[in-house]
């Protein structure tokens, strides 16, 4: 996830509904039902449906000052699970270093930091844990062909119950390569959807694409191949013109209400758009 830095200036009127989109074959697709919007500088970066419906959303703005000093100066798209907020954090350039935050119920904050393996980017996406709420799934920016997989920190009993180290576990290697991914989330325990900020065109026909992953079965802690498909392009509605930005996704599995964000370009970024689905059936 890239640093997104913001202009001065206010969002322009309403966007139009965008009609339904398609879906991967023998599934019911996913329809956009509304549009809503969340301040860029402290809901730009991704976002999380807590268990009583609410949202929570992170932006640059949303990194604690202690945080800032550490060095970690990038949030990526969280997670909430059993109550506990799963946030993944950055540093410059030159970080040997990756760290996810993981705050209870409580309130209680615990970091567990990542050590970079050989040959692994710096970014840190983003975080979503399984079903099950033993692991975590991460991944880095660029072209990959892979989804990083840690123990959950703190919910899994292999990790260190007050933070500290945290090693990679696994791999869900991909099937075909991806782009720029954004965020994931899981909609099942065999499936997750990811949100790509990939523009070429290269590896899928959609631009910035909602992209599927199919697991053959749970994470178990053994590795696994998940097969990706393109379900559609998440929207680039605005009346600015220029570059959009695609950021975080979230599945309520409550409500079963998909969303997606979408950062608009020029004085329209001050404000980010967060489009919901529903699946339904033709």
């Amino acid at each position: 996830m890239r640093r997104q830095f913001l202009t001065s200036g206010c969002l322009l009127g309403a966007l139009a509904l965008g009609a339904g989109t398609a879906s991967a074959a023998g599934d019911p697709r996913w329809a956009e039902t509304g549009t809503a919007y969340a301040d860029t500088l402290g809901g730009g970066q991704g976002l999380a449906s807590r268990a009583d419906g609410s949202l929570l959303y992170r932006g640059l703005a949303s990194i604690p000052l202690d945080l800032r000093i550490k060095g970690w100066n990038h949030i990526g798209d969280p997670d909430v699970a059993r109550g506990h907020t799963f946030d993944a954090y950055q540093g410059p350039d030159t970080a040997t270093s990756k760290m996810f935050a993981v705050t209870t119920p409580a309130g209680k904050r615990y970091e567990y930091v990542h050590q970079l393996n050989p040959g692994e980017k710096l970014n840190n996406s983003f975080a979503t844990v399984s079903p099950d709420a033993q692991w975590l799934v991460s991944g880095e920016w660029g072209e990959q062909r892979r989804l990083q997989v840690f123990p959950a920190p703190l919910l899994n009993p292999a990790t260190p119950p007050t933070g500290g180290d945290l090693k990679e576990a696994w791999q869900i290697t991909l099937d075909k390569p991806v782009r720029d991914i954004q965020g994931c989330d899981f909609v099942t325990d065999t499936r997750l959807l990811c949100a790509s900020n990939d523009a070429t065109g290269t590896f899928f026909p959609e631009i910035r694409p909602l992209l599927q992953v199919d697991l053959p079965r749970k994470l178990d802690g053994q590795p696994i191949t998940g097969t990706v498909q393109s379900l559609f392009a998440l929207p680039q509605r605005s009346v600015c013109t220029g570059t959009f930005e695609t950021e975080g996704v979230d599945y309520d599995v409550n409500s079963g209400t998909l969303r997606a964000q979408m950062i608009p370009p020029g004085v329209c970024a001050v404000a980010t758009a967060v489009y919901a689905y529903k699946q339904v059936k033709d």
